[in-house]
């Protein structure tokens, strides 16, 4: 096989492809006359980081077992719809929480556990809380359908164990949304 190579002229090439190129453009542009074009998609574009994971404890510590007691307890009647307001804080607090005007920045669900993990779960809950800055956040507790006479275990539990901590203003049973009566609300003291 004998090779060859065939040499044009660039000014010919050259002059012959811009000639094309126009023509082209000029033909798109005519098919492309009466194109409205899309409207931007009703989409927010987040360009923040993702919040960092909070690092969970994993020893249990004497000092966070031991600080929730179980013997004091909030009596709560079957069916009622239960509140706590720390001593000298306007009602209108609890009536905010209760209207969701805080929005919930965290969440703990305590269902399947023991009563000694919970008491320490919801600790570290409160602690990690506090540590990041969360205002309102979320205790499921459940509505002890799968327990003993269908009655709710931890919700006196955790009521009385929140009642006891110094950075819990106020709680609430939760509106139907965040778990009616199987959760509650709690605001907790703001770390500014």
């Amino acid at each position: 096989m004998i090779g060859f190579q065939v040499k044009r002229d660039r000014k010919k090439v050259s002059a012959t492809d811009h000639k094309n190129n126009d023509e082209e453009a000029a033909l798109f542009r005519e098919a492309m006359r009466d194109v409205i074009p899309l409207p931007p998609p009703n989409q927010a574009v987040h360009r923040q980081k993702p919040p960092r994971p909070i690092v969970r404890p994993r020893v249990e510590t004497t000092v966070t077992r031991d600080t929730l007691s179980d013997h004091l307890s909030l009596e709560i009647q079957q069916g009622d719809e239960w509140s706590y307001l720390r001593p000298g804080l306007s009602r209108q607090i609890l009536r905010k929480l209760r209207r969701g005007h805080w929005k919930i920045q965290a969440e703990l669900d305590l269902h399947g556990m023991t009563r000694d993990e919970a008491r320490y779960a919801l600790a570290a809950f409160l602690d990690e809380c506090g540590r990041y800055g969360a205002r309102c956040v979320s205790v499921i507790h459940g509505r002890g359908l799968s327990s003993k006479n269908r009655e709710p275990v931890l919700k006196s539990r955790v009521g009385s164990w929140l009642a006891q901590r110094d950075d819990v203003l106020a709680f609430c049973q939760a509106n139907p949304e965040h778990g009616g009566s199987g959760a509650v609300l709690v605001l907790l003291k703001s770390s500014a």
